[in-house]
């Protein structure tokens, strides 16, 4: 069949988009090219049909782009607005100038240590499963690359950036890293994808405006 773009809601997992689209179409063989987190938004490239999902890794591999808004002042054990507050910082705000020279920092190419609370998998088990049962364990540092990052709005302690990574980086890390280096602490409170390769959110569907009568129109072409 081919590929169909999709502007994730949150509240629903990447896998609940395809369970929707396996009833729409009637088709079992669907996947996505890069899980989203329940809260998060944006940019799925779905594949539909076994044909195109043999081609789902050529997508996975690609660029992605980002909005996301972090909150500098708390670290959660998910990095993220889902999980537990284990650090409060109670000293003064930082300013927008300091902020900005920590972002610029992590442009290019270094070393990532994956989350626990993500879906990689070592020995088997992806790693959310063990940190939900108390386990950490340790993790091998992936190499990824930062082309770019910007600060786009600052209200203290938030701040909303934009930032454009190699494929295996996980934006959460980045934002626990962030608040690390400013010494204050952060989590990632909501975050957009906009852009994979060529692909923008743009041009993607609602899931609730894709039925049965009108999905095969929404096929990209000449991927």
């Amino acid at each position: 069949m081919g590929f169909i773009l999709i502007d994730k809601p949150a509240g629903i997992t990447s896998f609940g988009v395809i369970a929707r689209l396996r009833k729409i179409t009637g088709i079992k063989k669907i996947g996505h090219a890069g899980t989203l987190d329940p809260f998060a938004t944006g940019l799925l490239i779905v594949a539909i049909s076994r044909e195109a999902t043999r081609k789902i890794d050529q997508y996975v591999k690609l660029d992605k782009e980002y909005e996301a808004l972090i909150d500098l002042s708390e670290i959660t054990d998910t990095y993220d607005k889902d999980g537990k507050t284990i650090f409060e910082y109670k000293g003064e705000p930082i300013k927008k100038k300091k902020i900005k020279k920590v972002l610029k920092s992590f442009v290019g190419k270094q070393k990532q240590v994956p989350p626990m609370f993500s879906a990689k998998k070592i020995g088997g088990k992806k790693l959310y499963e063990l940190a939900r049962k108390g386990q950490e364990i340790e993790r091998q540092a992936n190499d990824i690359e930062i082309y770019n990052i910007k600060i786009l709005k600052h209200k203290w302690p938030l701040a909303k950036i934009r930032v454009k990574v190699s494929s295996g980086t996980y934006i959460r890390s980045l934002a626990y890293d962030i608040g690390r280096n400013l010494g204050t602490g952060g989590y990632l409170k909501e975050l957009r994808r906009i852009q994979i390769g060529k692909f923008g959110v743009k041009k993607a569907y609602k899931i609730e405006k894709i039925n049965k009568d009108n999905w095969q129109k929404h096929l990209l072409k000449n991927v």
